[in-house]
């Protein structure tokens, strides 16, 4: 391994697309990862993520030799100038990050990081990791720098080569400023910072759009509620710049593998240093309740004799939390089917990126290859992910294997006036059928 490279420790989204990415800039990268068999299918340019562009950009890496992969840590930062540490920070108790995996990568990397290397905190972290990272390590030549990834899961690797910011953060200047050279050629607008700051930037970004998320499926309610459309109100409010358009969507509530655990592990520091933050609990909770009316509206469409959901099966359109991705973590799809599943129901679906990786689902539903086998006999159909090929959909086919007439579509994705042609009643969040069609 040539002197002064780039080390990158965890091959998951953020990871892999760094490496591949700063490969693509003509740096080069090696990556570690605990996994054997994934270093073995990276090695031969097999990316098991579904992200557009990225195993084209890691066969790209691999071919120039600016891109490798292995499963010895120590051995990957030995003599590198940058250490990305690009690590999973899971929930864990009481809505805290659970840290365990930086930490331990910290102290197993310690005695052979070369001085005056720069070890990057990519992962999301909670105010204060970089001081807690530095401790570990224990070493005065070595600088922690903090550089918050703003990748979306399905645009990754758009994100990366186009940033609409770079924030980095270091106590040691110098440091910071050699890890934000590494972003020169893309551009961006640069904040240089304090570690501090860099940390709570990445958890403010995250639950500001949660907020919105939150504040446009309320909106959607109050639309129901006075016959007004959600898409023309937040049309109206998008073309404001103070406010813009993205994030304004309703749907079956926010989710995916960033808002749920940084807001959570935002309220969890705050609640730690004593600093009162009721929007933020307002928007977790928003969320939460407004999952539980559509479960409440699904119910209300289709219960049996009794009451419940008992029996009652109910085909779902999409899992992933959401349309680009096989990323399940924290789904909202998933959500929801559980609190219909703890009502009785029984549940058939189908995601076109499920199709292959095959997730072991079956305590919670029945996973098919086929639209058409998940609605066949279902009481009511949901669309949960926004997967634009559910419009193409051969609605009419479905309509006659459908035992209910109601579609559920909590993406307001669909054609009404297409569904009720084929003799379906739809019904979005926050627009009727007359005022879409």
């Amino acid at each position: 391994m040539r002197e002064g490279h780039i080390a990158v420790v965890g091959t998951g989204y953020v990871g892999l697309t760094t490496g591949a990415a700063l490969a693509s800039l003509g740096h080069r990268v090696v990556c570690a990862d605990a996994d054997p068999h994934k270093v073995a299918r990276l090695r031969r340019a097999e990316v098991d993520i579904l992200e557009p562009g990225l195993p084209g950009l890691v066969r790209e890496g691999l071919d120039s030799g600016l891109l490798e992969f292995g499963q010895d840590t120590p051995a990957a930062v030995t003599g590198a100038g940058v250490v990305f540490l690009c690590l999973p920070t899971p929930m864990g108790a009481g809505g805290a990050a659970d840290l365990a995996a930086v930490e331990a990568v910290a102290a197993e990397i310690r005695a052979v990081l070369p001085a005056g290397c720069a070890v990057v905190n990519k992962s999301t972290v909670p105010v204060g990791t970089s001081e807690r990272v530095a401790a570990l390590i224990g070493r005065p030549d070595v600088h922690v720098v903090s550089n918050p990834e703003f990748l979306r899961e399905g645009h990754a690797v758009h994100d990366f080569l186009h940033p609409d910011r770079v924030v980095v953060g270091a106590a040691d200047r110098e440091a910071g400023r050699r890890v934000a050279e590494l972003y020169a050629p893309l551009g961006a607008p640069l904040v240089l910072t304090d570690p501090a700051s860099a940390e709570l930037t990445k958890y403010a970004a995250n639950f500001f759009l949660a907020m919105k998320l939150s504040f446009a499926n309320n909106l959607a309610a109050v639309c129901e509620r006075f016959g007004a459309d959600i898409g023309d109100v937040t049309t109206g409010l998008g073309h404001d710049p103070r406010v813009g358009a993205a994030f304004l969507q309703p749907g079956p509530g926010w989710g995916g593998s960033c808002l749920p655990k940084d807001t959570h592990a935002l309220l969890s520091i705050c609640e730690q240093a004593g600093v009162e933050f009721p929007l933020l609990r307002a928007t977790i909770e928003t969320n939460v309740e407004h999952q539980r009316q559509l479960v409440d509206r699904v119910a209300a469409g289709c219960a049996g004799p009794d009451g419940t959901l008992r029996g009652v099966r109910l085909a779902l359109l999409g899992l992933a939390f959401k349309a680009g991705t096989s990323d399940l973590r924290d789904s909202p799809a998933l959500a929801i089917a559980r609190a219909l599943r703890a009502r009785g129901a029984e549940l058939y679906a189908y995601d076109p990126a499920l199709c292959e990786t095959r997730p072991d689902l079956s305590d919670l539903l029945t996973l098919t290859d086929d639209p058409a086998e998940a609605v066949t006999g279902a009481a009511a159909c949901l669309v949960l992910t926004e997967w634009p090929e559910f419009r193409e959909l051969d609605w009419t086919r479905l309509a006659g294997l459908l035992d209910g007439r109601l579609v559920h579509d909590f993406r307001n994705i669909l054609d009404p006036a297409r569904l009720e042609a084929a003799g379906l009643s739809w019904q979005g969040i926050g627009r009727t059928a007359a005022l879409t069609t």
